[in-house]
């Protein structure tokens, strides 16, 4: 298997996309949608923290991606908390309430049958034995094959963790990935993963690699794919570092920022600027929080999402401006200014 190595995720998902693109092994249709298809595909990333696209014809839904990777750290699989960033979720879900197969957090914390915490279980190992090959969370389960009808059957098979040179090394493993949509997601969840892991153990973030059996295009996204492919050809696209977490154990500040997003989600409180500023949490979360109060304000239609994402840093309010023009006019203009 060829595995590139890539500086950051944006130049992977730019090579992936395009090789996926213009030299599909395969043209199936998987369920009745069409695609084009390459098998056994592997790259990885030299700096997994660079995880966000900033592409603005993908318009990648920064909001999102991190709910997605704090739904997962929440440990529930209630349609709720993502289905409020994402509402076309809930069409995977068979009873209305909740997501099996799309929710890897029980799955993480309460793995079946006997609800084992694989996050305790991988923790545990990797400090008994820092060079261990064990470290590993199981995520797609056979029986999900099993249910008629089912099609919320999850797309990550596992992720393993080691220890090399100091550094934590994530491995993750895919039964398939779209090569549009879902990798920006899933890279940017499970490097998120990856990077707490780290913070938790002590030790600096190391490289991250995705392998996955069946990377694919709908067709339904040709034309959003080829636009996409164009404008990085002109290569007009700024590079925006992305920050990093705080090297220390960020569970305490993880459930602060869950705290906040139940409130925010549910529009039962509001943040100003100055009241997001006077958090007690490092920027990095308080920055979370913002993009979680700037979506709330977006949603729930009660203005004033200028001057809160006006706080935030430069990556996040071009992730705003991007992906919500019609709110962001102002940020917009400021961050091409």
């Amino acid at each position: 298997m060829n595995t590139p190595l890539y500086p950051g995720f944006q130049d992977a998902y730019l090579a992936q996309l395009r090789e996926t693109f213009e030299n599909a092994e395969y043209r199936n249709a998987p369920r009745g949608f069409k695609s084009r298809e390459r098998i056994g595909v592997g790259f990885g990333l030299r700096s997994p923290v660079q995880r966000h696209v900033c592409l603005p014809t993908r318009k990648a839904n920064l909001v999102f991606n991190f709910a997605e990777a704090l739904w997962y750290l929440s440990g529930t699989n209630e349609l709720d908390f993502i289905g409020y960033y994402a509402s076309s979720i809930a069409h995977y879900s068979q009873d209305g309430r909740t997501l099996q197969g799309t929710a890897y957090g029980p799955r993480i914390f309460r793995h079946p049958p006997d609800g084992l915490d694989q996050w305790q279980s991988v923790l545990r190992t990797l400090r008994e034995d820092p060079d261990s090959k064990r470290a590993v969370m199981q995520i797609f389960t056979p029986r999900e094959l099993t249910v008629p009808g089912n099609i919320d059957v999850a797309c990550t098979l596992a992720l393993q963790f080691m220890i090399r040179e100091g550094k934590l090394c994530a491995v993750g493993f895919m039964r398939a990935n779209d090569a549009f949509r879902g990798m920006v997601s899933d890279v940017f969840s499970f490097t998120f993963l990856q990077e707490v892991m780290a913070r938790e153990l002590g030790v600096d973030v190391g490289t991250y690699s995705h392998h996955v059996g069946s990377v694919h295009v709908y067709d339904s996204d040709v034309e959003r794919a080829a636009r996409v492919l164009a404008e990085a050809a002109e290569g007009k696209v700024p590079a925006i570092p992305f920050p990093a977490m705080p090297k220390r154990d960020n569970w305490p500040y993880i459930q602060q920022v869950l705290s906040w997003e139940a409130r925010l989600r549910s529009d039962s409180v509001r943040l100003s600027s100055s009241a997001l500023e006077r958090l007690d949490l490092p920027p990095y979360w308080r920055d979370v929080i913002g993009l979680f109060e700037c979506y709330r304000q977006v949603r729930h239609g009660t203005g004033r999402a200028p001057e809160v994402a006006a706080v935030l840093p430069g990556l996040h309010r071009r992730a705003l401006a991007i992906r919500w023009p019609q709110h962001f006019a102002e940020v917009l203009a400021d961050c091409r200014s």
